[in-house]
């Protein structure tokens, strides 16, 4: 599988273009408030675009409402987009056009395990997460139908250097195994769609919360066999509640409090190790956003993957 992709796209070394992909599962909560906030300050101080996606291409989590909840709230948080919103839910053509070439490659097979399977003959990965064992990798076994696709990873071992979170190495057979790219349910799945829309947009850094820097091998491997260019990452801490959960509508992240953007703005900035003086918090949303562009500093952020949220940010986040 090496061979495939002997031959790499290099990232873009000067200009900017970054993103902030919100799934609309709910409202915008203080967890999805330091992304937005940390891959548009990132992407303003040097001078680039700043683009918004909707990560909508999971109906069973989707909640009715959310994707335009979250569009206002980012409004009124006076963070700025350039361009036109993308949906994920409107590119289906893309992504069959990908698999496509990723079949030519013959680089995926079809896969019949069930979850129920998975769970009872996958390895461990070192991080305690389950390995896909390659059950249909040469052939499906007899009297099975496909469910899903996957990716052969073969033996690549992906590394990258993360500005925030320095040189990350991940052994995609051992610690992943042959991963989805099509789900049972027929939706292409979250890693296919990120690399695809990535280079649809011709996105050049991408700043988002550390929850997901242990995909970011994963996407790099498709990027690679797709012949696209790999982005320059920096993973953000992800905020967590007291019991070390990351903040989403499933622990019940409170909402930001949209009449008060101002207070949630400079809590972010300080949970970014940005250090905004308290007084910051009295002014208007636009003066707080030229601030935090204007003293922006990578090498502030905390290099860790997950931060406690201190109750004394809790002010102005949900009223």
């Amino acid at each position: 599988m090496r061979a495939l992709y002997e031959s790499t796209v290099p990232a873009p070394s000067n200009r900017y273009r970054g993103r902030f992909a919100p799934s609309p599962t709910g409202p915008l909560h203080f967890g999805s408030l330091v992304a937005a906030l940390g891959s548009y300050a990132d992407a303003r101080a040097a001078g680039g675009e700043w683009l918004v996606r909707m990560e909508d291409l999971d109906p069973p989590r989707e909640q009715p409402g959310a994707a335009d909840a979250i569009l206002a709230a980012l409004e009124a948080l006076t963070l700025e987009w350039d361009g036109a919103v993308m949906y994920q839910s409107r590119r289906g053509d893309a992504y069959r056009d990908a698999l496509a070439r990723l079949a030519a490659l013959g680089a995926t097979y079809p896969c019949a395990c069930t979850r129920k399977e998975l769970q009872d003959s996958a390895l461990a990965a070192p991080d305690g997460s389950l390995v896909y064992p390659g059950t249909c990798r040469n052939g499906l076994p007899p009297g099975k139908a496909m469910r899903a696709l996957r990716v052969r990873v073969g033996d690549a071992v992906i590394e990258f250097d993360d500005a925030v979170q320095g040189r990350i190495a991940q052994d995609l057979a051992r610690d992943v195994g042959d991963f989805v790219v099509r789900r049972a349910d027929g939706f292409v799945a979250y890693q296919l769609a990120v690399v695809v829309d990535d280079a649809a947009q011709d996105i050049t850094d991408v700043v988002r919360g550390a929850d997901l820097l242990d995909s970011t091998p994963r996407q790099i491997h498709l990027q690679r066999l797709l012949g696209v260019p790999t982005p320059r990452y920096a993973h953000l801490p992800v905020a967590v509640n007291s019991d070390g959960e990351k903040l989403s509508k499933q622990t019940l992240a409170a909402p930001i409090d949209a009449a008060r953007p101002a207070p949630a703005l400079v809590a972010a900035l300080a949970f970014l190790g940005q250090a905004p003086p308290p007084e910051l918090a009295r002014a208007k949303a636009p003066t707080v956003l030229a601030w935090a562009v204007a003293h922006w500093s990578r090498e502030r952020i905390p290099p860790v993957r997950s931060r406690g949220v201190p109750s004394t940010q809790g002010d102005g986040l949900n009223g």
